[in-house]
Parts: C-alpha cells; sequence; structure tokens
C-alpha cells in the first residue's frame, strides 16, 4: 500500500506520520521532498516548488515493494504552484503548472490513499515567518486540486481532521478498512 500525506506547510504532516511509523515499524517513510531539493532558497519559488512535483512524483512511479508512507506528493506542490499565481506571485508559476498536471496525474495513479489535512477553524496557524497567506492559499488549492478526477483519478482521499490522536485513529481506520 502506497499513502501519501497532504498538507500545507505546518499542517501536521510529519507528526501524523510519525505517530504512524512509531506504531508500524514496517512501513517505508518518504521524507518531505524539500529536504531533497539542493540549495533551495528560504523563500521557495516557482522554480523550487516544481523541482519538488518532479521527485515527488518519481517516488511514487518508482516500482518498490512493501508499504510506504510519504509525506507530501506530487499534487502538494501543484496546489503551491497554483497558490503562487492566486497571489499574485507567478513566478512562471502558470508555466510550470501546466507542466506539472500530467505528470501529477500520473503519479498520483500508484498512490493508493491519498489522506488530506485540511486547515480548520482551531487550526493555530504556523509561524509568522513561514508565510500565512501562502499558507492559506495552497490549503484552498489543495482541496481544490483533489476534487479534479483528471489529478487523482481513482486514488482513494480521505480528509483527516482533529487533534494529534484523533488524526492517528482516522489514518489507521482508513488503512484497515483498504486492507479489507
Amino acid at each position: 500500500m502506497r499513502i501519501v500525506v497532504s498538507g500545507t506547510h505546518a499542517s501536521g504532516k510529519s507528526t501524523l506520520i510519525g505517530d504512524f511509523a512509531a506504531r508500524h515499524p514496517d512501513w517505508r517513510v518518504l521524507p518531505d521532498p524539500f529536504e531533497l531539493v539542493d540549495e533551495a532558497p528560504d523563500r521557495p519559488d516557482a522554480g523550487v516548488f516544481f523541482r519538488q512535483v518532479q521527485i515527488a512524483a518519481a517516488r511514487l512511479i518508482e516500482p518498490g515493494s512493501g508499504h510506504l508512507i510519504a509525506e507530501r506528493g506530487p499534487l502538494d506542490f501543484l496546489a503551491y504552484l497554483d497558490a503562487l499565481d492566486a497571489l499574485g506571485r507567478p513566478e512562471r508559476s502558470r508555466e510550470l503548472f501546466r507542466r506539472g498536471i500530467p505528470l501529477t496525474a500520473r503519479a498520483t495513479a500508484h498512490a493508493d490513499l491519498l489522506v488530506l489535512l485540511p486547515l480548520d477553524a482551531t487550526d493555530p496557524g504556523g509561524p509568522d515567518d513561514e508565510d500565512p497567506e501562502l499558507r492559506a492559499a495552497m490549503d484552498a488549492a489543495l482541496l481544490e486540486l483533489a476534487d479534479d478526477p483528471d489529478l487523482v483519478g481513482d486514488t482513494e482521499i480521505v480528509e483527516i481532521t482533529g487533534d494529534r490522536d484523533a488524526r492517528l485513529a482516522q489514518l489507521e481506520a482508513a488503512v484497515a478498512q483498504r486492507e479489507r
């Protein structure tokens, strides 16, 4: 089984994956693709987000055996490109967004479960230096893109909300449901 955990920055992806991996040590964990980008600037631009689309897609398409859970998929970074454009920070984002669509669709077809961690009214938000405007715009773009069957195909999607324990319980229930 291949799971992708998606959400804007500071939405709890790493925490959820860490909690899940602690209970399921046989699962392979793929880190945030940002960690794999060479010399990324402090404030990512469209080029950096597109590079992450490519990395996230390649690791989903790559053949492999066993269970894996990935922090972010290509849909996340397509959403960042869309958000940059919506915020008037295009920096080639529209062009790269268009280039990322077929790659995202192809890669997402290799995921069994797409977990979305949407922001909610109780979310405390991240630090101000983490671009709260981009964070909110990416969250909105991600939820909209996840509704596009041309991008997500038949991949099962589950939105997970609540506190840390509730999120883990929801993820485990979704995994158990898929394994039946």
